[in-house]
């Protein structure tokens, strides 16, 4: 192979290895750092009433008080966490849901609130997704009674109080 090739492909080893440790320091970080305090745009609160009347039909008002009741794994299993306007899941201190036992939960992995009178459920960006009924929730998505979410390892279903 004549040295001009092999130097090109030297560089661009060397190019990919060190995009490589960028991307595997950029993880770790968002891994460790504090969760800072949830803001919502203005605009969130347009995109999840469209998408309430638009894809998911009318939203209804909630029969009553929700709950999260954990399903799985034996740590969280029978742990109950009562819904009010919103609340976070994750492995940091502040969440309100805290699975600090499951190393696939991201520090503020989700968050469940509110909104014009539906339950939502929203992936905060979290290493491992989180799923409704077996679906990875890429946007908030609106949710029910026997809903079953999955955090990491750990599902939890909405049931009322």
């Amino acid at each position: 192979m004549p040295d001009p090739v092999q130097a090109l492909l030297k560089y661009v080893l060397l190019a990919l290895l060190y995009l490589f440790m960028l991307r595997v320091i950029r993880a770790v970080w968002v891994e460790t750092r504090q969760p800072a305090p949830s803001a919502q745009p203005q605009t969130l609160d347009a995109a999840l009433s469209y998408e309430a009347t638009h894809v998911h039909g009318t939203v209804k008002a909630p029969p009553g008080p929700e709950k999260l009741v954990g399903l799985s794994p034996a740590g969280v299993k029978g742990r109950e966490f009562p819904l009010g306007a919103e609340l976070t899941v994750g492995r940091a201190p502040g969440c309100a849901v805290l699975l600090d036992g499951d190393s696939f939960v991201s520090q503020l992995h989700a968050r469940v609130f509110r909104r014009d009178g539906g339950l939502f459920v929203e992936d905060l960006g979290s290493t491992n997704g989180t799923f409704l009924n077996g679906v990875k929730v890429t946007a908030p998505v609106i949710i029910a009674k026997g809903d079953k979410i999955q955090f990491g390892k750990s599902v939890l279903e909405v049931r009322k109080s």
